[in-house]
Order: C-alpha cells, then structure tokens, then sequence
C-alpha cells in the first residue's frame, strides 16, 4: 500500500487538547491542523482495521501520532505529553 510505503497527510478540524506528564494541562479546543504522518502509523491502522477495531481505537492511534509529530515536534520537545483528539468534523487523508 502507498500509505504504507510513503506515509500520508491528515488535515482534520477536531477538538484537540493534551495534559503534560508535569500536570499542566491545555484545555481542548477546535483545531485545523494539516500534518504529515509516516507509513508506520498508516500499517498501525491498517492492522487495526483489520483487527476489527472500531472508531474509536482508530482515534487513539490518530491521537498519538499527532502528539508524536505535531504537539511533541518528532519527540524533539514537551515529551511525556498525552493528546485527546475527539469530536471530529472532518478527516481527509492523502496519501504521498
């Protein structure tokens, strides 16, 4: 699959907010965010999917992968910090 070989993008709107391993917290609030996310995280939801997981589970690994590469910079900054992505008005991927 080409998303597992060469990653996609995600564009979505949805509330995001993320509580750091310190305590602080950001409230969740609405987000546009566009981000690129690697083939591994493509081959995670595959597998879910395959798995029969439903939304839900699906969300977690979106959630963490946008901690990963969007909030936490590709592990270069605010480690420990654990995302909530939830009330989705739109997801569109694109693969490439």
């Amino acid at each position: 699959m080409q998303a597992e070989a060469r990653g996609f993008s995600l564009h979505t709107r949805a509330r995001l907010g993320f509580a750091s391993a310190a305590g602080s917290s950001d409230d969740p609030r609405r987000r546009l965010i566009t981000q690129r996310l690697s083939g591994a995280v493509a081959r995670e939801l595959f597998a879910a999917r395959d798995a029969g997981a439903g939304e839900a589970r699906q969300m977690v690994v979106l959630a963490r992968a946008l901690g990963h590469a969007y909030f936490r910079d590709g592990g270069e900054r605010a480690h420990g910090l654990q995302v909530a992505f939830s009330d989705v008005d739109f997801a569109d991927f694109t693969i490439g």
